[in-house]
């Protein structure tokens, strides 16, 4: 056979990934510059936000970074969050209702509906509605909003310059994660965040780009804000067996609260909605059980890291605990439901530790410290299902290294309670409900993993490229329903085209004719499949030849034809990779069988105390 630019000579130029990485190239230094600009917006609005906490709880200028828990308004405090989420509403209203929500889930909506394109607005009044959100004590992270912000921000470069909307998406990634990385000093944690949530596949072309832009975004982050990490603590210590149990009953614990925290925000969120009022009203209802929950315990105002790091230090008491994850689970449900804009990962992290610092006095085999730690892992490895993300987010938070096998253990678990009592993540709930059904389980397409070799079609003719499409048909007549292949050869035995019989049956009863020369119908010879080729392959070729069948040859003869392939291939293995998946049977036998059944011929019946049930 002629070599082609789609022969199977090629097949050595097959490798680990299907895509065009030359083009993954074009996009580094975009994400490089995406990185940089991610990391100024995360310092902006975290300077944004500190500028209306200040003025809003202490009428002053300022742009550092300070709680609303030192406040003097006493009643008057109750009006603060009021007043921001009537700005809040009024913005979502006039300018964007993109702007409402936690952030991950409008970006995921951006990449899976709209082609990864955000409006541009959306860049500059996302931040400015989140800081008016927090600064007024919304009990939110910045992460969410840093998130879509950055990533609005990598989106509008995507859609001023020509690349495909996958390549679009990469770059709105690079910028979600670049922010998130510039937020908290975690580059790992982004970047596994953006695999776990945002990608959707797991490939260099979006992979290597997003790490660069992540990278970019941390070395920046290093010169403003610096290198340390978020909440450095004391390490605590190399953990023991006992220890590895009760961070498991943590981790479970921290799954069933992970169930109850999404199911309480959806039914928030649901009482909203029978409200007989606008939604644009809906944040400043919000925003009193804000205030007033204020009144009950400051320390669930605002972003909270002040309450994170006294926790991990063992700083607060049991009573400031128990009282901080009551009212910061309420007011953050009620609020987050109310849609005002916050982000999910800070709250999750204080609502984490705090169950972790409860924990700790009943749990043997470990410090105050390490439970709240692990408590903050659990947290978001069952809320956001995102494990990984959870134990690496913690890890670089504290840099408590000894701390990553209960770590471990805790987000498995707590991830395993949640994918077991719920069918959708706090971040895919709200996605689905807009209509869009996110599907969280990534695997090799099965097309890759199957040979054509496996489900190829073994009925095979050869006649003479002399021969009519009448005459073709009667020596391809089979034997029962099988489908055939007919294989054309010149009169010195050279391949030089192939049918499926359904091709030139189909080709008659369209009304062809019978005497037309077979062979003529053939598509392009030099394109043909190898048997050990995937069937994503034998797919591909055939939707490019737009034909019904091709020949499948042997890997070490290429004149030897094997088989064929036609458009039933494909749902074939698709078939064959279910009964795999599904199929359950024994391949050993248990030697305790053997001796059964040795035990009953020697007897030459049942031994005696036993009954056959079968």
């Amino acid at each position: 056979m002629t070599s082609s630019p789609t022969s199977p000579a090629l097949l050595d130029e097959l490798g680990d990934f299907t895509t065009t990485n030359r083009r993954m190239l074009v996009l580094l230094p975009w994400a490089l510059l995406i990185g940089l600009a991610a990391a100024l917006i995360a310092v902006a609005l975290l300077g944004l936000i500190g500028l209306f906490t200040n003025l809003f709880y202490y009428q002053r200028l300022s742009v550092s970074f300070v709680s609303p828990a030192g406040n003097s308004l006493g009643l008057l405090a109750i009006g603060v969050p009021l007043l921001g989420g009537l700005i809040v509403g009024g913005m979502a209203k006039f300018g964007s209702e993109r702007i409402r929500g936690h952030g991950i889930p409008e970006a995921l909506e951006a990449i899976l509906v709209h082609k990864s394109a955000i409006e541009p607005k959306v860049t500059v009044l996302k931040p400015v509605a989140t800081a008016v959100s927090i600064g007024s004590g919304g009990p939110f992270g910045a992460e969410g909003p840093i998130i879509m912000t950055a990533g609005a921000f990598g989106s509008v470069f995507g859609q001023l310059v020509r690349i495909s909307s996958a390549e679009r998406k990469t770059l709105l990634v690079a910028g979600a994660a670049a922010g998130m990385a510039a937020t908290f000093n975690t580059p790992l944690a982004a970047l596994l965040l953006s695999v776990e949530l945002l990608l959707f596949e797991w490939k260099p072309r979006s992979l290597i780009p997003v790490g660069v832009a992540v990278a970019a975004a941390t070395v920046l982050r290093w010169q403003i804000l610096g290198s340390g990490p978020l909440f450095p603590i004391p390490t605590t210590g190399t953990p023991t067996a006992v220890t590895i149990g009760s961070v498991l009953v943590l981790g479970l614990a921290a799954g069933v609260a992970s169930a109850l925290l999404t199911r309480a925000v959806y039914a928030s969120e649901d009482g909203f909605r029978r409200l007989p009022i606008p939604w644009v009203w809906w944040p400043a209802l919000g925003g009193i059980a804000i205030g007033v929950g204020g009144l009950v315990q400051a320390r669930a105002l605002g972003v909270g890291y002040n309450s994170i790091d006294a926790m991990l230090l063992a700083q607060l008491g049991l009573t400031v605990i128990l009282s901080l994850l009551i009212v910061k689970a309420a007011i953050w449900t009620i609020s987050l439901g109310s849609g005002t804009s916050g982000g999910v990962l800070a709250p999750l992290l204080i609502l984490g530790g705090a169950l972790g610092g409860l924990f700790a006095v009943v749990l043997p085999g470990g410090s105050t410290s390490l439970f709240v730690l692990v408590g903050m892992g659990a947290m978001i490895g069952g809320t956001m299902r995102a494990p990984f993300t959870g134990v690496v987010f913690s890890l670089e938070l504290t840099h408590d290294l000894p701390a990553v096998l209960p770590l471990l253990v805790a987000a498995l678990a707590a991830d395993a309670v949640t994918v077991l009592v719920m069918k959708r993540s706090i971040l895919t709930e709200k996605v689905a409900r807009r209509g869009v059904h996110v599907a969280r389980e990534y695997s090799v397409d099965p097309l890759e993993q199957i040979p054509v070799r496996a489900v190829m079609q073994r009925g095979l003719v050869t006649v003479s490229a002399n021969l009519s499409v009448e005459e073709a048909l009667r020596a391809s007549t089979p034997s029962g329903s099988r489908e055939v292949g007919i294989a054309f050869e010149d009169d010195d035995h050279r391949s030089v085209g192939f049918l499926s019989r359904s091709d030139l049956r189909s080709y008659v009863e369209l009304g062809g004719e019978p005497n037309r020369r077979a062979v003529t119908l053939a598509p392009d010879p030099t394109i043909s499949v190898l048997a050990d080729e995937p069937t994503r392959a034998a797919a591909a070729r055939l939707a490019q030849v737009d034909g019904m069948a091709l020949p499948v040859y042997d890997r070490s003869d290429d004149r030897h034809l094997v088989g064929f392939v036609n458009r039933e291939t494909p749902f074939a293995a698709r078939v064959l990779w279910t009964e795999n998946e599904e199929r359950r049977e024994r391949v050993l036998a248990s030697p305790l069988e053997g001796a059964w059944e040795g035990l009953r011929r020697w007897f030459g019946r049942d031994p005696p105390g036993s009954r056959d049930d079968s």
